[in-house]
């Protein structure tokens, strides 16, 4: 198996993910109803699987990989990945500052609320489209066999050790009820 897989197989729950925050900021912005604790849970979900696991293990493993087999981080792909995955946290947590807010009784928060939200999944589908057409392919042809098993090891560790084992199925939960509470 190849890293990218692993990768690719996150992206389908972020994904998923992206589709129900569309889908809350869209029914937000029509003035229809709409849990403002949703917007919390999904930057949560954001904050720690899609960067506290998922970046962390393009961020911390694959793209040092690629560098050791030879691909700049400066004036390339990497370089940009990593500036997207700055502007997602930018967002994330506007996202969050606005929910806080229209929570607490800001009905003004709305605009920034969804702004952030439209911003976050237009960047982050064009990103995984990048990540997939372009880094990821450089990735599968610069790594032999021996890296790649070292950078899958180092994802499982990631996910394992440093996040805990049952993180990733807690973020599953997240993301299949936020799936579930747009499709009411």
């Amino acid at each position: 198996m190849e890293a990218t897989t692993v990768l690719m197989e996150e992206h389908r729950i972020i994904e998923g993910v992206l589709v129900s925050l569309e889908a809350a900021a869209s029914r937000l912005d029509a003035g229809q109803p709409v849990r403002t604790g949703f917007f919390v849970d999904a930057a949560d979900f954001i904050k720690g699987f899609a960067d506290g696991c998922h970046h962390r293990k393009e961020e911390g493993v694959l793209f040092p990989a690629m560098e050791a087999a030879g691909l700049p981080r400066q004036g390339g792909p990497i370089q940009v990945m990593l500036a997207e995955h700055e502007e997602g946290r930018r967002l994330t947590r506007g996202i969050r500052e606005a929910a806080e807010r229209l929570q607490g009784g800001q009905p003004q928060a709305k605009v920034q609320l969804v702004s952030s939200a439209q911003s976050y999944v237009a960047l982050l589908r064009q990103h995984i489209a990048k990540e997939e057409q372009i880094l990821f392919p450089m990735a599968d042809q610069v790594l032999d066999a021996t890296r790649q098993a070292e950078v899958i090891e180092a994802f499982e560790r990631i996910e394992h050790e440093e996040t805990g084992a049952d993180v990733h199925e807690t973020y599953l939960a997240v993301a299949r009820a936020l799936d579930q509470e747009t499709r009411e």
